[in-house]
Order: structure tokens, then sequence, then C-alpha cells
């Protein structure tokens, strides 16, 4: 879905100008004749479908100033690029000190409006994450700080909201990668407990043998190894929620005392003399068919029964796809400036193949591939060019691998034999000829000085080369090099250039 701007001048003629440029620019439009009716729909729900004001700052009556002065200090106010004939420098300062993020002088061009409106955009989405970030080390993430716009989340928002409000156990089902974390999260940051710990347990990775002490804690002496007391994540969770990711993944014996502490609120560390009273909220989540692992006896069905009394199914990304375009923008603009890289778009070409392929990886799946897309480009927007493994699954969209730009036309400053050959650059390689006439590029050895190069940066420029040349494919990029999977990571971690593992 495409973001919609809402534009706020009294002119007619140039509310229409806007409106067709802003169109053409690839955004919805809605607009408005005065202040008055601005802040009627910024004050209202339908505030949560503007994703952009543009707001003239010379009208009749409650002027653009007016309007800023009243949004000032309100949460989940769009962004506002101000406009004016009136040019001031005055003007542009005293409209960025009342909450404007950019300032353009009618009549606007499509290009400075197109530059405008895409950094805000940027801007904001940099700043929503911050702030999700910062709420989700506070434990104050909510409902409304998740990226959720399709009909097809309302009911997991609704029964999530209604969880909240009590202490009843919860049983997040659904496919990998769909973001049953933040659910929790937001269950908790809407609850009386935000603020208090959240305790993540990923059942499925804790040793079998480790699962009790880890758990419930362990006395000091009370097995070998065991020179310490540790206090278990029930503990840690005190007074705040537990979380059990794949709670299905848990062995049999753990279930008999997370059973106990369910039920009587206590619990027993591994050599204590007494039981130990715990006040917890339990939320679990799984991909599994949890009534098939009772049936299997790799449940116990009088657990399952304890955890599943209030069960919220989060439903898979291909059946949301509503929602991709917001989360493709959001992940852009987080790992752009994660990479330093100047991509501020997505192209809308490319936004139309996310949005038609089905995502069997889900939300995880969608955030690695924009994550491997902002590495490999080369321009200011993602293109189809840049997701080659999705383009190859959907009918009617075909990722051309770009051809090698021309060489340049000097001569480089050192032309001996100590040159890197290769057929194909990628972005940030130098490119340059081996002999006057050679059509062989590589990486240079000198510096434009003469100098030699380091061997790292060296290694460096052969690793982003054959990252390009091989697409990301990690496992033919580290056979060509010669190297390990284990060293090639280690390496792309040193210098900067380390993916997220799929």
């Amino acid at each position: 879905m495409a973001k919609r701007v809402l534009i706020v001048d009294d002119d007619p003629a140039q509310r229409r100008i806007l409106e067709e440029t802003i169109k053409r620019l690839g955004f919805e439009t809605k607009t408005v004749g005065s202040g008055d009716q601005a802040l009627a729909i910024l004050d209202s729900a339908e505030r949560a479908s503007i994703s952009l004001v543009l707001l003239d700052l010379v009208m009749p009556g409650i002027d653009g100033m007016a309007v800023l002065d009243r949004l000032q200090g309100k949460p989940g106010i769009p962004p506002v690029i101000v406009q004016t004939a009136h040019g001031s420098i005055d003007t542009a300062i005293n409209a960025m000190r009342a909450g404007a993020v950019d300032f353009v002088i009618k009549p606007a061009s499509p290009e400075r409006l197109d530059v405008s409106i895409k950094s805000a955009l940027k801007i904001e989405a940099l700043a929503g994450e911050i702030t999700r970030i910062k709420k989700k080390a506070e434990g104050t993430l909510t409902f409304s700080d998740l990226i959720i716009r399709g009909d097809a989340m309302t009911r997991v928002i609704a029964l999530g909201k209604r969880a909240a409000a009590s202490n009843i156990p919860v049983l997040i089902e659904g496919e990998s990668g769909v973001g049953k974390e933040l659910i929790a999260r937001a269950v908790q940051g809407e609850s009386e407990r935000a603020g208090k710990p959240f305790v993540v347990v990923n059942c499925g990775a804790i040793p079998e043998n480790l699962v009790e002490s880890i758990l419930f804690g362990h006395e000091k002496g009370s097995f070998t190894g065991a020179t310490d007391k540790r206090i278990g994540k029930f503990q840690e969770a005190d007074g705040g929620t537990l979380f059990l990711d794949e709670v299905g993944e848990l062995p049999l014996d753990a279930q008999v005392k997370l059973l106990r502490a369910l039920q009587e609120g206590e619990i027993d560390p591994v050599g204590s003399k007494k039981p130990v009273k715990v006040n917890f909220r339990l939320i679990s989540a799984t991909n599994r068919d949890m009534i098939q692992l009772v049936k299997d006896g790799k449940f116990r069905e009088d657990l399952y029964y304890r955890l599943n009394v209030f069960p919220i199914w989060v439903p898979p990304l291909k059946e949301r796809l509503g929602d991709v375009a917001e989360l493709a923008t959001h992940f852009l603009a987080r790992f752009a400036a994660e990479e330093g890289k100047r991509v501020a778009a997505i192209s809308e070409d490319a936004m139309r193949l996310l949005s038609a392929y089905a995502w069997p990886g889900n939300v995880r799946q969608l955030e690695n591939a924009v994550f491997r897309a902002v590495v490999l480009a080369d321009g200011p927007e993602l293109t189809v060019s840049e997701f080659p493994q999705i383009a190859a699954h959907v009918e009617g969209f075909k990722a051309e691998i770009p051809a090698a730009p021309a060489p340049f036309d000097r001569n480089p400053a050192y032309t001996g034999p100590a040159l890197l050959g290769a057929e194909d650059t990628i972005p940030q390689t130098m490119e340059v000829r081996a002999n006057e006439g050679s059509s062989s590029l590589g990486i240079a050895a000198v510096t434009e000085d003469g100098e030699i190069r380091s061997l790292e940066a060296m290694e460096a420029d052969m690793i982003r080369l054959a990252l390009g040349r091989y697409r990301g494919h990690m496992t033919e990029v580290a056979k060509r090099l010669n190297i390990g999977r284990s060293t090639l990571y280690r390496k792309m971690q040193e210098y900067g250039l380390e993916g997220r593992p799929n």
C-alpha cells in the first residue's frame, strides 16, 4: 500500500497541482483547504492512514504556524513539511522550531518534493525504530509501536489487548518468523507489568541436561560443576513476564516442574531444601502442532491445557501481504543507516515484486532479503535486480545482473603485474585496466598516489567483489576464495561486511 500525503493549502489550483505531482511520485493523497480541516483529520482515527503532511504556512483563519503549534508534543503525529511563497530564513527557522521536518519554497519542483518527502519518511522510519528499540529494552513496547496495517492482524491485536488486561497464561501460535516474540512484548507493554523484567527462554536451544538448572536455578554443590548458586529464569522474571519460546521442545521432566510452577506459583531449584515463591506472567509460543505432540506423548496433556488458556494465532505473512510494503520500508531505513548506504527508497516494480511473493519464511525472510538488497545496492533505490532470489519465484519478474561499467579513461598509477584481475565489478571496488588496451578489470594494488595498498584493504575488496560476482551465495563465495565458511563470516565481520544468517 502506497503511503498517503495530506496536502493542506487554501489555493484550489495549488492543491490540484500538488496532488497530481505527488501522485506521480508514487504516493496517495488527501487534500484539505484549511488548518481547521487538517487538525480535524489529525485529531481523529483517520490520522493512522496519513504518513506525511504537506502544510501551507500562509492561510486564512488557522494558518500553518498555528497548526504546528497545536500539533506540537502530540504522540503519533506524522512528519510535516511546510511550504510558503514567503521564503525568509526567519520563517524557515520558526517552522522547524515548531516541529516541521523540512521547508520548501513555492512553487516547489517535483524533484525537490520527491527528495523532501522521501527524506522525511526515512527520518520518521529511523525515529520510529529508535523508539521501538528503546521501548523494547524498557519493556514498554505496545501494539501501536508494531508495524501492523493489514486487516488479518486486527483479531491478533484485539486478543492481545484483552490478554494484557489480565494475568491469564497466553499461548501464541504461528509459523516461524511471524513475530511471536514482538506480540508477547506488546502484551506485556500494555499490561500492569510494563517496565518489569521480560525474560526470554528458547526452549529448543537449551541442552536437555541443563534445562532444570537454567529454568529453575540450582544451589551450590547440588551437582558436579555447580560451584556457585544460580538464579533460574523463573526467579529472573519475578514481578515481570517469562516468555517460553518453542515451548513444545521442553523435555517431559521439565514439563512436570513447569506445571507445578504454574499451579502453585513456586519452583524447586535443583538441590534446594525448600520451594521458592515466584510471581510471574507466563507467555508461551510455538510453531508446532501442540495437539499432535500431546497425541504422540511428547507433551503432557495437563500442561498443554494449562498453557493454552488464552490462545492467539498469528497469521503468516502471505495472509497479510498488505504489511509487506510498510515492513520493507522500515527494514530499508534501518539497514541503510547501519550499512552507511545512501539507499532511500524501493522502486515501484520492486515493491510489486515483494508484495506478490508468498514469503514462506515470513517477516524474518523479508528482513533478510532487504538486508541483502541494501548490501548489494549501487543506486539510490532498491530495484528488482537486488532481489534475484525472490524474482525467480514470482511470475512476470526477472532480475537482471547489471553490466559492468566501462573502465576509467585514465591510466592507473601503476601498471605492473601486481593487479588482481576479474571480469565483474561491484560497488566500492576500484576498477582499473591491467595494461593499456587491456579489457581485464580488477582490484588495484596501489593507491592513486602510487603507494602500495594494505593487504587488509585488498582482501576486503576481494570479498566484496566475490559477494557481488556470486550474488551473496556464501558457499560459492567461500569455495572460490578457497577459505572455510566460518573464516569468510569472520572476515566479513572484521571488515564490516557481515550479513545476517538465513
